[in-house]
């Protein structure tokens, strides 16, 4: 190789660090160790473009984008429904006055605080292991504060995604999937990522008919 071609390579790598120093394995953009390529400078920003954009839609996959975004109805009215303290079943039911608990409104019992609360239509299969199928509407409360465990709605570099809220082992925020079957992945937060939580997933409803 001439002196000029090799003037006209660079090294598209993390910088080799101490034992022990640098960043942890697992923690960069892929979530996985990294190799050492020689590529001609030229081709370096497209090849850093090509990594960005393969990885912004592997990630992509994994999110199941939600769309649809509804608000409460500005006047909520009061319902007074029976709520029965015995367990039906799939059958016939008989129900009677001395089985009634108690009296419920489905709005009181599903929101919280009205003001803070939008419901969001549930896209794809990926929390399907927590009851939330494709065309349920999630409750999403933004006066709560999130806690790892709770299932969430974040928003990843312009996309909104239901997920379970999670931490790494190192201590770096994941978003959980509820899937399985292995179709989908946990994603990684980086701090190469645009990501916010914008409110807590208090349940969902679903109409069959």
């Amino acid at each position: 190789m001439s002196e000029n071609q090799r003037t006209n390579l660079t090294k598209i790598a993390p910088r080799k660090n101490k034992p022990g120093g640098g960043r942890r394995v697992g923690t960069g953009k892929f979530g996985e160790a990294t190799a050492v390529i020689r590529v001609p400078t030229s081709q370096a920003p497209v090849i850093k473009d090509f990594l960005t954009a393969y990885q912004q839609k592997m990630r992509a996959s994994h999110l199941d984008a939600v769309r649809e975004f509804e608000w409460p109805a500005e006047v909520i009215e009061a319902m007074d429904l029976p709520l029965y303290s015995s367990k039906v079943s799939a059958g016939l039911p008989s129900p009677a006055e001395e089985h009634v608990e108690k009296r419920l409104d489905p709005n009181e019992f599903l929101i919280d605080k009205k003001d803070a609360t939008f419901f969001v239509t549930i896209q794809g299969m990926s929390m399907v292991d927590v009851g939330l199928l494709p065309g349920d509407k999630a409750v999403v409360d933004r006066s709560k504060l999130p806690s790892i465990g709770d299932i969430v709605l974040a928003v990843l570099d312009g996309e909104f995604t239901i997920k379970t809220l999670g931490r790494g082992k190192h201590g770096n925020v994941r978003l959980l999937p509820a899937n399985t079957t292995g179709a989908y992945s946990p994603i990684e937060i980086t701090e190469a990522m645009n990501f916010e939580i914008w409110g807590v997933v208090t349940g969902s409803f679903r109409r069959f008919k």
